[in-house]
């Protein structure tokens, strides 16, 4: 369950978190964007946003100015604005509004641009068949900013970033209109049957390339249409990136399917295991096994509940 559907999380997290050096103006933005020095700063300037003006107008303003940092933090900060907007389009509530500015606080104090997509033009391919040609990054020894540094000297990442994958049984769609959450779908659930062969490298950080994307995805409803088919291609990225940082070079068997097994099992189990990568990942899964009752999800989901460790 994200933090902010509990009152007593945020009001916790935000009495313990970060002070502020220097209020963020408005028209001064940028220069403190990326500056995790400047995290207390940020979370008090979405406090301030929030307080003025509805919570979508804030996020309209600000999705397309994080986009290109969506790799910020592991792209941990995405992921809890997804869960923050979905809890939001439930019910809005005083917490939720202000997990919504943690979320994007983070997100902006972390903030990391990828190394850009080519022009093209490129061919796209089904999801599946676009993560396999990820590259991978050569120095896979330290942290997700000095792996990410290493994109931009990959011959292969601007075709790779560029060619956003069509959905699987859709091949030659455009990135307009309902062909967008399609497409999101597809990545999600590819990056999540994909967990199942390549997670084992590093299963925490693998999580990503997962529930990024499903984290945009959340999220579209709350957006204006016009930035659909930029956050499709940005979560895209965010997935490509994750894989290219830490994917093994080899795959192992897939976990036997499990068609018998009961969807809330597979969440019960990773709440049990109180891993907050393992429910995410779950809660990922889930998703994807709505959309396709494909059952691979369901057991690697299992497996990632395993792999992660608690984590």
């Amino acid at each position: 369950m994200p933090c902010g559907v509990r009152p007593p999380c945020h009001a916790k997290a935000r009495d313990q978190g970060p002070r502020g050096i220097v209020p963020i103006a408005a028209d001064e933005w940028r220069d403190p964007l990326g500056d995790p020095v400047r995290t207390g700063d940020w979370l008090d300037y979405f406090d301030r946003e929030l307080a003025d003006e509805p919570w979508r107008q804030v996020l309209a303003r600000w999705w397309p100015r994080l986009l290109p940092g969506i790799a910020a933090g592991a792209t941990h900060g995405v992921i809890r604005v997804g869960h923050a907007v979905r809890a939001l389009l439930e019910q809005e509530t005083a917490p939720r509004v202000a997990e919504l500015g943690q979320g994007l606080a983070y997100w902006a104090a972390r903030w990391q641009p990828l190394a850009p997509p080519g022009t093209g033009p490129y061919r796209a391919t089904d999801p599946r068949t676009a993560l396999d040609a990820v590259p991978r990054v050569p120095d896979q020894r330290f942290g997700i900013r000095f792996r990410l540094a290493q994109l931009a000297d990959l011959p292969d990442w601007p075709a790779v970033a560029a060619a956003v994958p069509h959905g699987e049984e859709h091949v030659g769609e455009t990135a307009d209109g309902d062909a967008v959450p399609a497409r999101l779908a597809g990545i999600v659930h590819a990056a999540v049957v994909r967990h199942g062969t390549h997670g084992y490298a590093n299963p925490v950080m693998l999580v990503h390339a997962a529930t990024a994307p499903n984290a945009v995805l959340r999220t579209l409803p709350a957006l204006p249409g016009t930035l659909w088919a930029a956050s499709l291609a940005a979560a895209w990225a965010a997935t490509a990136a994750v894989t290219a940082a830490y994917a093994p070079a080899t795959g192992r068997p897939a976990p036997p399917a499990a068609p018998d097994v009961d969807p809330a099992e597979v969440m019960r189990h990773a709440v049990d295991s109180a891993g907050p990568h393992a429910i995410k990942f779950a809660d990922a899964a889930l998703d994807a096994y709505a959309t396709t009752s494909d059952a691979a999800v369901l057991a690697t989901s299992l497996l990632a509940t395993e792999q992660t460790g608690g984590w």
